[in-house]
């Protein structure tokens, strides 16, 4: 979900010529919540194997990725670890969500709507250990490395920006720019082409709003983050009036409401996370052997159209440009 700047926040557009050569940290399950949800039968069903194993995310993450590697970008996928205790009240209402997605799915279908179980049915998508292993299996067969969070995988994405070992995060998300993302992509891996690709620059997007990056996470605070509720009735413009007038407490005893969560502990969420120092970035060869064995043998997908991907692949060892040659 994310916090809502939309409002504020302006990317530039940008082409995949200007991403030749980059190395690009992906939001794993970010990215793979996209397949699992877009991914699907005309009735809404996932794709599946012979066993009944969901394989969306597979056929996304397959050739997806071979696409961006393709057009000479290198992926590196990154995973959330343990989510932080201020995420429970927001996991706990997409929970409901999709069981009451689920039960409108099953009523469509009593109903013999085809259209409406479909637009129910994208949004009962779950993140289960399967899809997690059966993902990072697949990543190891096609050669493309993946890095292990800690706690939020944007802010170990974030970091590894910061540390030069990625260029960029690839995101649809807006709090990567709290976890101090000084480059953001999106829409890289969504689906109907690379015609609508965005690109938001920290420094940029906090110059247009002339705010610091610490009241730019004060004003999501206000808005409202996947940690806190926020303050009600305040949209990103409102919030960002008050911020510009004065401090985060401030705005509270002005607008007379209070944080049930200390704003300092929330601050810390994105200015001091907890990331993972320890990985190990290496590009391989696609292991055809495995790929082949893990796509067609195990979860029945074509092999000609596999063996077509590994063509794709051919680029990845390829070397990246300067972190400083933009444009």
């Amino acid at each position: 979900m994310g916090v809502k700047f939309k409002d504020i926040v302006s990317p530039e557009e940008i082409y995949l010529d200007d991403l030749e050569g980059r190395t690009v940290a992906i939001d794993a399950y970010n990215t793979i919540y996209q397949f699992l949800s877009g991914i699907r039968q005309r009735d809404g069903t996932p794709l599946m194997d012979h066993n009944g194993n969901v394989t969306s995310h597979l056929s996304g993450i397959l050739y997806r990725t071979s696409s961006i590697v393709e057009k000479g970008i290198k992926p590196i996928y990154v995973f959330d670890g343990q989510s932080s205790p201020y995420k429970a009240k927001t996991l706990q209402e997409r929970r409901a969500i999709k069981e009451e997605a689920e039960r409108q799915r099953r009523e469509a279908i009593a109903l013999g709507d085809e259209e409406a179980a479909r637009k129910y049915a994208i949004r009962t998508s779950r993140m289960t250990p399967y899809i997690i292993e059966s993902s990072k299996t697949l990543l190891d067969a096609m050669g493309i490395p993946y890095v292990q969070a800690k706690g939020e995988g944007e802010a170990q994405a974030s970091y590894m920006v910061a540390q030069g070992d990625a260029w960029a995060v690839a995101s649809q998300d807006y709090d990567c720019l709290l976890f101090g993302a000084t480059r953001i992509i999106r829409n890289l891996t969504l689906s109907g082409g690379f015609s609508h690709l965005e690109y938001i620059e920290l420094s940029k997007a906090l110059n247009e709003v002339e705010l610091t990056r610490e009241q730019l996470i004060d004003l999501a605070l206000m808005v409202g983050t996947d940690f806190n509720d926020g303050i009600h009735g305040i949209g990103a413009k409102r919030g960002m009036k008050l911020i510009k007038e004065g401090t985060l407490e401030e705005a509270l005893i002005k607008l007379d409401v209070d944080f049930p969560i200390d704003p300092d502990e929330l601050r810390k969420i994105f200015l001091k996370p907890e990331v993972n120092p320890d990985y190990n970035i290496k590009f391989k060869n696609v292991d055809i052997e495995k790929l082949c064995e893990f796509m067609c043998e195990e979860h029945g997908f074509s092999q000609t159209r596999v063996m077509n991907v590994t063509n794709k692949m051919k680029k990845l060892n390829t070397s990246q440009k300067s972190l400083e040659d933009w444009f």
